[in-house]
């Protein structure tokens, strides 16, 4: 949910001096206009389906938990080319990536991620240790409270860095990573899996080796959280060996 709902708390409220309206224009958009169950157990009614959304200047895509729909992805493709900024927050990165818009760009998504981005989609420069990724028409930001400081940076680079600054005092917001895009810097290098404290090496979460998957390769040991990770890693190890 902080994927979508921290960038919207930024845009909303954007108060430009001497504007007669709201700086931003806010929607949501959905495949269908039906109720969605977000994270937390959130229920969201889409103010529009694909079929009927305005053309947005600014696009915000948050991590979906499942793969995109073929129509999530020529919705995307479609309106990217003619939207000022199309921006990813946390895994969202992995929507853009399927859509085609990171392809030759760097970009960043949630730490946990960051391997599995590179090895599914190894035409995007996957950068480490980034609190956001501006790349133009495109940006991408690190994990969930990241967007907030992304758009923070996006309020900068359009209105300038007293507006931002006003949001954020507004806002009460204290952070200070929409200043600093590379102020993820705990995230930079790979932890380092350990007897003592055993990683998985696809989503480098905490693994319980008395319940772990198992490989070896390389005459090397690999501890797995889920079948998932362990298929990923099979399948293009070079991405995931410590």
């Amino acid at each position: 949910m902080v994927d979508f709902a921290g960038p919207w708390g930024v845009f909303e409220h954007v108060d430009v001096p001497g504007s007669s309206g709201p700086a931003y224009k806010l929607f949501t958009v959905a495949e269908a206009k039906r109720p969605l169950k977000v994270s937390g157990g959130l229920t969201v009614l889409p103010d529009f389906s694909l079929g009927n959304a305005p053309m947005p200047d600014v696009v915000v895509v948050p991590a979906l938990g499942a793969e995109p729909s073929p129509a999530v992805l020529a919705w995307l493709k479609k309106v990217s080319a003619h939207a000022k900024l199309t921006m990813s927050v946390c895994d969202g990165a992995f929507v853009l990536a399927a859509a085609g818009l990171l392809d030759g760009k760097q970009a960043t998504a949630h730490h946990s991620a960051l391997g599995l981005l590179a090895s599914n989609y190894p035409a995007v420069d996957v950068k480490r240790g980034a609190r956001f990724v501006d790349s133009g028409r495109v940006a991408t930001a690190g994990g969930l409270t990241s967007g907030i400081d992304l758009a923070l940076h996006v309020v900068a680079r359009t209105f300038g860095r007293e507006v931002a600054e006003a949001t954020a005092t507004l806002l009460e917001y204290q952070g200070t990573g929409w200043k600093d895009p590379a102020s993820n810097a705990a995230f930079a290098k790979r932890p380092v899996s350990t007897a003592e404290h055993p990683l998985c090496p696809v989503c480098e979460m905490k693994v319980d080796p008395k319940h772990a998957l198992t490989l070896e390769h390389e005459g090397q040991h690999y501890l797995f959280c889920s079948e998932g990770c362990r298929k990923a890693f099979q399948k293009a190890p070079k991405y995931f060996v410590w």
